[in-house]
């Protein structure tokens, strides 16, 4: 496996969009009432808007995209709006590769924030086990804080 988690540019964007669309749609077999995602989740505008503010990133695997974010940093917290894999890649270690690049990319950010449904078991699973806590809930959606100081 040759992964590599980098910017993405604008011609990234309809490839992202398709992942993430395929990707939030398996929800519905994790607790999701039906198939959707984040808002601009299947918007190839939203992602080339995202890409264009320099929050979007892929993730490559022998230089195939198989997975993607969207990040936003202010000051020294970072937004993980939102992490996605390729449904055929599912259970292959991609995401926590991401979630592990992100930090490393981000070596002075001193919390980590990311929301995820309640719904989610897949996700709110995995947040855990990478050391997130929860903070809040509100609105049939779970906060999570990662401290690093």
């Amino acid at each position: 496996m040759s992964l590599q988690f980098l910017p993405a540019g604008t011609a990234d964007a309809l490839t992202l969009t398709g992942i993430s669309k395929r990707s939030f749609e398996t929800d519905v077999s994790v607790g999701g009432p039906s198939k959707g995602g984040p808002p601009g989740y299947m918007s190839v505008p939203f992602h080339t808007k995202m890409a264009r503010m320099k929050h979007l990133y892929k993730l490559t695997d022998e230089g195939l995209i198989v997975g993607g974010a969207v990040l936003s940093l202010k000051d020294d917290a970072l937004n993980i709006e939102r992490i996605f894999v390729a449904p055929e890649c599912f259970h292959k270690g991609y995401g926590l590769f991401m979630m592990k690049e992100i930090e490393r990319l981000f070596p002075n950010v001193k919390k980590y924030m990311l929301d995820t449904p309640e719904w989610n078991i897949r996700t709110n699973s995995f947040y855990n086990k990478f050391g997130y806590k929860e903070v809040r809930r509100e609105k049939g959606l779970v906060y999570y804080v990662k401290s690093t100081g």
